[in-house]
């Protein structure tokens, strides 16, 4: 059994959860006022009342503080699938599994700001895909066993039709300005590919 004090961080380490957030903060809101690639290192620090040594302590590159997230997804999509009912076919436990923790965004402008500069941003999409494929260590294992064929590189190509679609479907939601949910187009991305 677990106490509440074991369950609960430490206080260095709800120290440093305080530090990145307010220095992904900062940097993104520079991101938005002056654009990606013309914000330095330097000015995020400054802005953030840190050293440049600091900044490195938290995130390894510039994109990090944008993307970093996106590996720790990978383990929350697992457990979201591996929460899925069991007979539940493969896409549709999937699609549930990354919409199941999906809420509406409080400030939709902000989120698609942040996704057009994803996507218009070459250095962010690459490190977007590069990010998006550490999700096969995590999903492939749980789809394989949900397959029940013993056929790795099956749960692979799925989990990599399911990363591609949600990308595109990202991409295709922030082209036409959030007007559609983010759903509808990955749905409809899933129908391209399974027809």
């Amino acid at each position: 059994m677990t106490t509440a004090d074991e369950a609960r961080p430490g206080l260095w380490a709800r120290s440093r959860q305080r530090a990145y957030a307010e220095i992904t903060a900062v940097a993104m809101d520079l991101f938005l006022t002056k654009g990606f690639e013309q914000t330095t290192i330097d000015e995020i620090a400054a802005a953030a009342g840190i050293s440049r040594r600091s900044f490195f302590r938290y995130f390894g590159t510039k994109e990090d503080v944008v993307l970093g997230h996106f590996v720790a997804e990978g383990a929350v999509l697992r457990a979201a699938l591996e929460r899925r009912p069991e007979d539940e076919e493969i896409w549709a436990a999937l699609r549930g599994a990354i919409f199941s923790s999906a809420g509406e965004s409080p400030d939709t402008q902000r989120l698609l700001a942040i996704a057009r500069m994803m996507y218009r941003t070459p250095s962010l999409r690459a490190r977007t895909i590069e990010k998006h494929l550490q999700w096969y260590e995590h999903l492939a294992p749980e789809v394989e066993r949900r397959l029940g064929t013993g056929d790795p590189l099956r749960a692979r190509v799925i989990v990599g039709c399911v990363v591609t679609c949600l990308d595109l479907a990202g991409e295709a939601w922030t082209e036409d300005g959030g007007v559609t949910p983010l759903r509808d187009y990955f749905d409809a991305a899933l129908d391209a590919l399974r027809r």
